[in-house]
């Protein structure tokens, strides 16, 4: 089954908004088989809508649309839809009569556009809003397939997990469903993955292999169609075994989770501790530690030590590194190294990782822009120091930076039994 999403709002066109609808329901649609070709955005414009509506209809079976459903003058998505395909819109009573309580309880006047949240198609069947007001609509007519859903994806996700899906799965026939899964790797960029694994994607068929890279990380999606989830699997697990033969070293987890989140199971199963000291990362690595619920288990705390005072007093780092004729400077291994060791002494804890280097956007102590050293303190054993060298904005180096500074710690784990 092909489908198209149409996401329907000014708000969108203008940017004022990001479309993360779209990336749920393709996400949602792929795993049960039903293939996204199209994502159309088009504006609360009838006539525009009604465009849209018939080049989906050309190019797809199920057509899904989001927002516009509610009580204001241009939300128009119901209108225009029973419009086309000659319905009605009548009451769904179980919606009308919840959202007269919903007013009701809060002694607030409900005015008379309120009622067009609980309209729905004419012999369709009505998506409960369970987290809203404003009911969806599933409806199929002439052999095409038709959803509407609410905007705010608060409202939207919960309407399509629990009742949308079931609608599409009775419609759907003799479709195979489609499995996926994620290899993530790190320290490795998307050009170097891809050349490493370049005649697997070259032969693919099913399963297929497709690499796609966020900052500091790459991610590669095996998919394959079959009956059962055991038959899928089994198939990527040839493709599995030769991608890891080739690029093993780099891959991290064969699930759909950050590196920070590996990091922190290792160290709770472990029973290990951790503390950062950071200065050009200025806290981005703590706070993706602390992002995680729990993280406390494992995660003692961090040091922002931005300034060469700060380095000296809270780390112990020696003045001699930092300042004076020959110093090896702030930005170095050996003040790596010192901030790693320093802080592991200090925190009591079992790893101790420290961050150091120039972020830019101007160069500082004469080391060029990008020019970062990482240290990993570890209980009784060496401590190590690693360089690296990053391009892009400011924001761009704080991210690699922190990114990288994990992918060391997780080698290091993997290294430290």
């Amino acid at each position: 089954m092909k489908a198209e999403l149409i996401a329907v709002g000014t708000e969108l066109l203008l940017g004022q908004i990001v479309n993360s609808n779209a990336q749920y329901l393709s996400g949602e649609c792929a795993t049960i088989g039903v293939d996204v070709y199209f994502q159309t955005v088009v504006g609360d414009n009838p006539e525009r809508l009604v465009q849209a509506l018939a080049i989906a209809e050309s190019r797809a079976d199920l057509i899904i649309c989001t927002g516009g459903l509610g009580p204001t003058q241009d939300d128009l998505t119901k209108d225009v839809l029973a419009e086309r395909l000659n319905r009605k819109l009548v009451v769904d009573r179980p919606a009308m009569d919840k959202m007269t309580s919903f007013f009701k309880v809060r002694k607030m006047e409900m005015v008379a556009s309120n009622a067009r949240q609980a309209m729905t198609l004419e012999g369709s069947v009505t998506l409960v809003n369970d987290t809203g007001l404003a009911v969806g609509t599933a409806v199929s007519q002439e052999g095409k397939h038709y959803i509407l859903l609410p905007g705010p994806p608060k409202e939207m996700k919960p309407m399509f997990r629990d009742y949308a899906l079931p609608w599409i799965r009775s419609i759907m026939t003799d479709e195979v469903p489609l499995f996926s899964k994620m290899l993530k790797f790190a320290g490795i960029g998307e050009s170097n993955l891809e050349h490493a694994l370049l005649d697997l994607i070259h032969e693919q068929t099913d399963p297929t292999i497709a690499p796609y890279a966020k900052e500091g990380e790459v991610t590669i999606r095996l998919t394959s169609r079959a009956k059962t989830e055991s038959e899928a699997f089994a198939k990527m697990e040839q493709v599995e075994e030769m991608i890891q033969q080739r690029v093993g070293e780099y891959l991290y987890a064969k699930e759909d989770v950050t590196m920070e989140q590996v990091i922190y199971t290792t160290l709770k199963q472990e029973g290990k501790t951790l503390a950062v000291a950071e200065s050009c990362s200025g806290g981005l690595l703590s706070d993706l530690l602390t992002a995680i619920p729990g993280s406390s288990a494992v995660f003692r705390g961090g040091v922002v030590s931005y300034s060469n005072e700060l380095k000296k007093v809270f780390l112990g780092v020696p003045a001699e590194l930092l300042e004076g004729e020959g110093a090896p400077g702030a930005v170095s291994r050996e003040t790596a190294r010192a901030m790693a060791e320093g802080l592991l002494a200090r925190a009591g804890t079992d790893y101790a990782v420290s961050i150091t280097g120039v972020a830019g956007p101007e160069p500082s102590e004469g080391k060029p822009v990008g020019l970062v050293y990482f240290g990993i303190a570890c209980r009784g054993q060496d401590t190590e120091v690693m360089e690296a060298r990053y391009n892009g904005s400011r924001e761009t180096i704080k991210l690699k930076t922190a990114k990288a500074a994990l992918y060391h710690l997780w080698r290091r784990l993997g290294t430290s039994h």
